[in-house]
């Protein structure tokens, strides 16, 4: 536990240290806090000046107010959007995305912050994660999607009950969020 503090505590800081200069008001790179019991807290990198794991964790901001963590961390994830990243963040794919069945029809697929999945076709629930820039999804019924952006659309790939995502698509249609997001 130690060691793990030790390493989330160095990694907080080589982040903090590496960003500053670049981190413009305007920035949305985030540090977010991930708790056992699932639920989530977003801090911006660009308001933070330290965090101290000692327990209970502190986050110091700049202004020097400080606000106390008091639940179990599970793990640390850090959100660049619009710090130079390229590939698209967990938050980037959170909403509701239209998307194609194969055959010529829409359905819909909602991804919740928590990790839930739901779509208006077949079984309704899954759960999803972030895996090299693209949203992985697993549904009850066996099947999984992949809602991943390509060329700058976005596209969803689908999976037939015993294919792994690196087996070739049942099918692959055109997705489209729903929910317009700030750039």
């Amino acid at each position: 536990m130690r060691s793990l503090l030790r390493t989330i505590a160095l990694s907080v800081f080589l982040l903090l240290i590496a960003y500053p200069a670049t981190l413009a008001a305007d920035d949305h790179g985030s540090i977010v806090i991930v708790f056992k019991d699932g639920h989530r807290q977003t801090f911006a990198l660009n308001q933070i000046a330290s965090i101290d794991f000692k327990a209970p964790a502190v986050v110091v901001y700049k202004d020097g107010r400080r606000e106390k963590i008091v639940a179990e961390i599970a793990r640390i994830e850090f959100d660049t959007a619009g710090v130079g990243t390229t590939m698209p963040t967990r938050a980037h794919y959170i909403g509701k995305w239209e998307v194609g069945d194969g055959n010529g029809h829409t359905f819909f697929i909602t991804l919740d912050d928590d990790g839930d999945a739901k779509k208006t076709l077949g079984v309704p629930h899954g759960t999803w994660t972030l895996v090299d820039g693209e949203a992985r999804i697993a549904w009850d019924d066996g099947w999984h999607d992949a809602i991943c952006k390509v060329a700058g659309k976005h596209e969803k790939r689908a999976f037939e009950p015993g294919k792994s995502f690196d087996d070739k698509p049942s099918n692959v249609t055109e997705a489209h969020n729903t929910q317009a997001k700030p750039i």
